[in-house]
């Protein structure tokens, strides 16, 4: 049976007569209290399989740097949004923080405080810069074979080493 709905033209189907009534069961619910939901839950999790984490895999120089990519992105993001929003509230609450000062504090550390400073910058930078243009690699479709795949890892960890080094020392 169809019917139109008024001043439209437009059809839909009447279910009138198709409803039919659904039995409802009683479902039997026990109270408990806390103690014994946190039991019973301790004893339903120790029956469950845990699943395999990274101690089952061999370590290998993909998920090594792989991780190394991660901290050295959220890193370098920590240290960029950390500075500015630093010269934000500088010149909000009126305290000197220019890159003049930065500079003469950093020239009033000690040399090997210097050196570790700027290995502290310069090494996960040119990882993560390195890194990227690798992923940058695969995402065009090259090197996506496992022998590819060690062979930019290398190269990547040559050039942070290569520019790191300069880096730091000059």
């Amino acid at each position: 049976m169809i019917s139109t709905r008024a001043g439209l033209g437009l059809l839909r189907p009447s279910f009138q007569g198709l409803v039919r009534r659904q039995t409802v069961r009683a479902m039997q619910t026990v109270s408990t209290t806390h103690d014994r939901e946190q039991e019973i839950l301790v004893a339903q999790r120790k029956n469950r399989p845990s699943s395999p984490h990274l101690t089952i895999y061999q370590p290998q120089l993909t998920w090594y740097l792989s991780s190394l990519h991660r901290v050295s992105g959220v890193a370098l993001a920590a240290a960029f949004y950390g500075l500015t929003c630093g010269y934000a509230a500088s010149s909000i609450f009126g305290f000197q923080l220019d890159s003049t000062m930065i500079q003469e504090a950093f020239y009033n550390l000690s040399t090997p405080t210097q050196y570790l400073v700027k290995s502290l910058m310069t090494f996960p930078f040119f990882f993560h810069f390195g890194n990227g243009i690798r992923h940058l690699i695969w995402d065009s479709g090259k090197e996506l074979t496992l022998k590819g795949v060690y062979r930019t890892g290398y190269v990547v960890l040559a050039f942070t080493a290569a520019l790191g080094t300069f880096y730091t020392l000059f």
